[in-house]
């Protein structure tokens, strides 16, 4: 490719070079798992309702699993070897569709200032806060324990 005096044009969809984020296959997987996540997260959010005065409980702890799960997922991937083949396509289905459905920051944004509005303040500083702390916390642990689980599992 680098003889084409084309350069400055977009990729060629034929060339199997095409970056990931073009090839319809990884769009595919990346849609399937966000159709899991996001009935996932719809079905967690029903059960566990937010009024707008009290913790938002569904919303922490859908973004703490799935900080965990995606911290576990991709160290146990990683541990796994290369990113390709089958890797890459759990990556892209349960790690960026499921996870990244599943997840919602933007919920939580939406909860704190609804706390704020309803004068709840003290409430929605320290749910953004501790929410963004255990979440870094639980993506750790996730991490921890699928290393741990391959360290104790089959030789490297």
């Amino acid at each position: 490719m680098a003889d084409d005096p084309h350069l400055e044009l977009p990729v060629d969809p034929d060339v199997p070079g095409r970056p990931l984020h073009l090839r319809p296959s990884s769009l595919a997987w990346v849609f399937a798992g966000g159709v899991v996540g996001t009935a996932l997260r719809y079905w967690v959010e029903l059960a566990i309702p937010h009024d707008g005065a009290a913790w938002p409980w569904g919303t922490f702890l859908i973004n703490l699993g799935g900080a965990f799960i995606l911290g576990a997922l991709l160290e146990g991937l990683a541990r796994l070897g290369d990113d390709a083949g089958w890797r890459l396509r759990a990556r892209l289905c349960a790690g960026t569709g499921g996870c990244g459905a599943f997840t919602t920051y933007s919920t939580l944004a939406l909860e704190a200032s609804l706390l704020g509005r309803n004068g709840h303040v003290g409430t929605a500083v320290s749910y953004g806060v501790v929410s963004v702390v255990a979440g870094i916390v639980t993506a750790w642990l996730g991490i921890v324990v699928a290393s741990s689980l391959r360290k104790s599992g089959a030789p490297a």
